[in-house]
């Protein structure tokens, strides 16, 4: 059987769904072969009864954190929403609120808050510069160097995907890792809904 190719969008679906966490999603829908129905019965067997409670829970209480660098030239306003105030005022939503802006104000090249954001041209863009790049490579595996680019890429401009800059207080999880741990914590669907990056000069 072919492996199945999965989309950032079947992916971000299944969350929406479930509540599952983004790389269990994409783990469930790798094993199931890109089956959505099949994925979800994968989580249910993981997840238990947890399974659905979370995303069908509106996100509509939560906090806005900064950050400011010591020299005064990067500044982080992020947003992160949970379900109810008095998670939204818990120590540790509030902390992970501020690691977040944190760590986005370590990583520049931070645009989008999850995969489901990059716009589909922005992707066409970057994977026409890729194949560019890899025209003096065997046509054999071009599409794979391409492929590897592509996800390297997604990584540097995409929240979600990246390891906190403070590996070592965090044990090297990733910003979604670390967003699934608070969820499982709280009890509620912990969303980072939006962020602005301030530089002097840019």
């Amino acid at each position: 059987m072919t492996e199945q190719k999965i989309g950032a969008k079947d992916v971000a679906a299944l969350r929406q769904q479930t509540g599952a966490g983004m790389m269990d999603s994409k783990r469930a829908l790798e094993e199931a072969n890109g089956d959505a129905e099949k994925a979800v019965e994968i989580l249910r067997v993981k997840m238990g009864s947890k399974l659905g409670k979370l995303a069908d829970r509106e996100a509509s209480e939560g906090t806005v954190q900064s950050y400011i660098h010591a020299n005064g030239k990067v500044g982080v306003l992020v947003e992160i929403d949970c379900n109810t105030d008095f998670v939204a005022t818990n120590a540790d939503f509030v902390a992970f609120a501020k690691d977040v802006a944190l760590h986005i104000a370590g990583s520049p090249q931070t645009r989008f808050v999850s995969e489901d954001e990059v716009p589909q041209d922005v992707r066409d863009a970057e994977a026409r510069v890729f194949e560019q790049q890899a025209a003096d490579k065997p046509e054999n595996v071009r599409p794979r160097i391409v492929e590897g680019q592509l996800k390297k890429w997604l990584g540097e401009v995409v929240l979600l995907n990246q390891v906190h800059v403070n590996a070592d207080k965090h044990d090297g999880k990733t910003i979604e890792q670390l967003r699934g741990d608070l969820s499982a914590k709280t009890g509620e669907n912990v969303v980072i809904r939006r962020f602005t990056r301030f530089a002097v000069g840019e």
